[in-house]
């Protein structure tokens, strides 16, 4: 009878158990399954990395990209993969000279500047072009876009989870369809709000508050964009419209700001997540005050820098990192909707990405 007794009464405690870690599971797959079907486009990848960083996994998620991006560098010699074949037409006088890897034979075409997308009477509204930044690793390439700011008008879009998960938007989270006929080119942001270390401000929403020091793009009435230092060389004013910022400056005064390769204290994002070899963008003004987008992939910050820098970039930013992040499409509108192009086709992001309600932040251009 005892041992009966015994016995029932471990049945009993094995099934509270049970039941007690059923119910300490219900309150995370709730959250994970509401992650995986929460609004705006995302990979299943990304939803659950990112749900893992949201819920303590940031630490083991840094480290396993640290490892896999620092264990595979790129090879040191090789042809790129992105390159243009197109003869370039004349380059006008307001375009930089890329400045190409010294002691390095250039390629055909490396850094020479082609017409992207033009007005329908020809007038250019976008240049891009493509090189080599990395001595060391020759099969290493990136993209430039320069965007001429005299006729064209720069706009920051909130996505549903960034910068505030839930913010409210009265035009949407994807290009407005009011400006797809006039769109030219579509592009990502900076990191997460919570890794950018700096903040995000609309005169429709100020979601995550400004923060001195800060690289900044800063967005005026008249849809012109600076990029530069907020409470430095750029400051609130009624002219502002839009601002968003993102880590410290990669590049000040044309010159490449000191400690890229050591990121002591993290400014550039975790200790060592700028040492990877991965996906990279970039953001900046030239001496002509054009805006220039840069991004490649097999990057390091220091690389990165390195090649906004020879795209003539005075003052410059990163912005998001890895491929499912890194994206710059150049858009066609037609009768039968919006045609993507990619700056380089080794991109891998949806061609479309914009043109849907995505859950991060994003810039889109327009003619004005």
């Amino acid at each position: 009878m005892k041992q009966n007794a015994t016995k029932r009464r471990r049945r009993i405690r094995k099934r509270w158990i049970a039941l007690i870690c059923c119910l300490l599971l219900v309150v995370p797959v709730v959250s994970y399954v509401r992650a995986l079907l929460y609004p705006g486009s995302a990979t299943f990848a990304v939803r659950t990395v990112e749900w893992l960083r949201d819920h303590g996994g940031g630490k083991i998620i840094d480290t396993i990209e640290t490892w896999k991006y620092t264990h595979q560098q790129p090879p040191s010699t090789g042809v790129p993969a992105d390159v243009t074949t197109a003869a370039p037409p004349a380059r006008p006088s307001n375009l930089p000279t890329v400045q190409l890897l010294p002691g390095t034979a250039a390629l055909p075409h490396e850094g020479a500047w082609t017409v992207a997308r033009r007005t329908a009477s020809g007038k250019p509204l976008l240049w891009a072009t493509w090189f080599r930044p990395d001595p060391a690793h020759l099969p290493v390439s990136v993209g430039a876009a320069v965007i001429p700011q005299s006729g064209t008008r720069l706009v920051l879009m909130p996505g549903t989870r960034e910068p505030v998960v839930g913010m409210s938007s009265a035009n949407g989270y994807s290009v407005p369809a009011a400006d797809r006929s006039k769109l030219i080119a579509t592009f990502n942001a900076g990191f997460k709000m919570k890794d950018s270390h700096g903040g995000w401000w609309t005169t429709g929403n100020a979601a995550v508050p400004l923060v001195d020091g800060r690289a900044s793009v800063v967005i005026h009435r008249d849809g012109t964009a600076q990029v530069g230092v907020w409470g430095q060389n750029l400051r609130m004013s009624a002219d502002v419209v839009a601002v968003r910022q993102n880590l410290d400056p990669v590049i000040v005064d044309g010159k490449i700001v000191d400690g890229l390769t050591a990121n002591a204290n993290g400014r550039w994002g975790s200790v060592r997540s700028q040492f990877q070899y991965t996906w990279r963008s970039g953001l900046g003004t030239d001496a002509h005050g054009n805006l220039t987008y840069v991004a490649g992939n097999g990057l390091t910050l220091a690389s990165l820098a390195n090649a906004m820098h020879q795209a003539g970039i005075q003052q410059g930013m990163e912005l998001d990192i890895h491929a499912t992040m890194v994206s710059f499409d150049i858009e066609q509108p037609g009768r039968g909707g919006v045609i993507s192009k990619r700056l380089l086709q080794s991109m891998n992001s949806p061609a479309d990405r914009y043109l849907v309600d995505d859950q991060r932040d994003f810039f889109y251009v327009v003619t004005r």
